[in-house]
């Protein structure tokens, strides 16, 4: 997800946790301007990673605004917020217009099931929205097209490259290398991976990486369609690579105690080596990392791994907007080719759509990562999967606390694995 999530920056804080960040517009009143009530719409995104991203998206939405004449009240809110909050927003019809929201089941699969989501597919056989067909299935169930998928992701190990060079290391190669870079970089004082999980989400990323290189593809494929159960073999096998990273002491001494930006902090500053995330964080990077980082897979028992790959937030309209109409063309504006091209130059994410790059200088991270992406797109190399965007709620949350139970020597990988299986069998 478009973990959505992340840099903190001035806010205040206002009904429901609510952060509002942000109001673009042409000013005026209802008496001053005809008709500005109805054409009045909110939109909601996850705080980003990088607090200047708000005032460009603030700034581009304003071309929208200029063309017609529809005023965007931007708000932005914490993600772990939003989780909590949104549904019960959308249920009292006191929800934004328009959100941006995760991709996959647990996402806007629950919002679709409790019928809180327009139903877009007309508006994709109106604008013909050049939408990857993948992602559209993401965004689609029972039959009803609910959204823009969000962004491409890759998910996997940040490193420090000079600190690497610094202590004779190299980009670890396979499971036992990466143990090895762990143990130098710890008996030097260093932090050798900061995983965080205060959250709970990170604990979802952390088992999708390590799973997905061990398995491959497929094989998670057959864990996410039920033909393999979770508490296999394999799937304990990924839950203890974590569980005895943090008993050997290759993590942050308290993990579940840690906050994502703190673990991102430690990263910046040099004390911790290698940060396992998400490409979303790449502009956070470019901003406040002052060393060259590279950017790798998870590396399993017998090879370098894959990233995993998914899908961050895309938007959605509220079933109970008011404005629908004017929601459909915000959200056309939001999918358009123009828009994609926009994203990866001014956020640095990667638009679920092919997208014309020519003339745009990436950073060497972005240009990696939009590389890697577009072997998702094209159906070819491999790449894992982000579990949680495929998995129920329910699932998810037995996850995340099941991960959490694990980082905190209170769960073993067997009983976490069962407590998997028996959720993904729920609903």
């Amino acid at each position: 997800m478009l973990h959505p999530q992340r840099v903190k920056f001035a806010v205040t804080i206002v009904a429901l946790g609510l952060v509002m960040t942000a109001c673009t517009g042409t000013g005026g009143t209802p008496e001053t301007n005809a008709g500005a009530e109805s054409k009045t719409i909110r939109y909601l995104v996850e705080q980003p990673e990088d607090a200047a991203a708000l005032k460009k998206l603030e700034t581009h939405i304003g071309d929208f605004e200029k063309s017609s004449g529809i005023d965007v009240k931007l708000e932005a809110m914490p993600s772990e917020n939003m989780r909590t909050v949104l549904q019960t927003q959308l249920r009292s019809g006191d929800g934004p217009d328009v959100f941006s929201w995760g991709s996959g089941p647990g996402y806007a699969g629950a919002l679709a099931k409790a019928g809180l989501l327009h139903d877009l597919t007309g508006a994709y056989e109106q604008y013909k929205w050049p939408i990857y067909p993948f992602a559209k299935e993401r965004v689609t169930f029972d039959g009803k097209t609910v959204g823009v998928p969000g962004e491409m992701e890759t998910v996997g190990l940040f490193y420090n490259m000079d600190l690497f060079a610094q202590h004779g290391l190299t980009a670890p190669r396979n499971l036992a290398e990466l143990k090895a870079a762990a143990d130098s970089l710890r008996a030097k004082k260093i932090v050798p991976i900061a995983a965080s999980d205060k959250e709970g989400w990170q604990g979802g990323h952390l088992l999708s990486m390590a799973l997905s290189s061990a398995v491959g593809s497929q094989e998670m494929n057959r864990l996410l369609t039920g033909q393999k159960s979770w508490d296999s073999p394999e799937v304990i096998s990924a839950l203890k690579v974590w569980e005895d990273f943090a008993k050997t002491g290759y993590l942050p001494e308290f993990p579940t105690s840690l906050t994502y930006d703190g673990a991102n902090a430690l990263f910046y500053s040099g004390k911790a080596a290698m940060l396992p995330t998400g490409s979303w964080l790449i502009g956070g990077i470019e901003e406040n990392a002052k060393f060259k980082v590279g950017y790798i897979p998870f590396p399993s028992e017998s090879g370098p791994g894959i990233f995993t790959g998914g899908l961050g937030s895309g938007p959605f309209v509220s079933a109970t907007s008011k404005n629908t109409d004017a929601a459909v063309k915000f959200v056309d504006f939001l999918a358009s080719p123009e828009h994609a091209r926009w994203v990866v130059e001014n956020l640095g994410t990667i638009p679920p759509q092919p997208v014309d790059v020519s003339g745009l200088k990436l950073s060497p991270l972005l240009a990696q990562t939009l590389q890697d992406t577009s072997k998702l797109a094209a159906g070819t190399g491999d790449l894992g999967y982000n579990i949680d965007v495929l998995t129920t709620d329910v699932f998810n949350k037995a996850m995340w606390t099941g991960f959490q139970g694990i980082l905190s020597g209170q769960r073993t990988a067997e009983d976490v694995a069962k407590d998997l299986d028996s959720a993904f069998s729920k609903k």
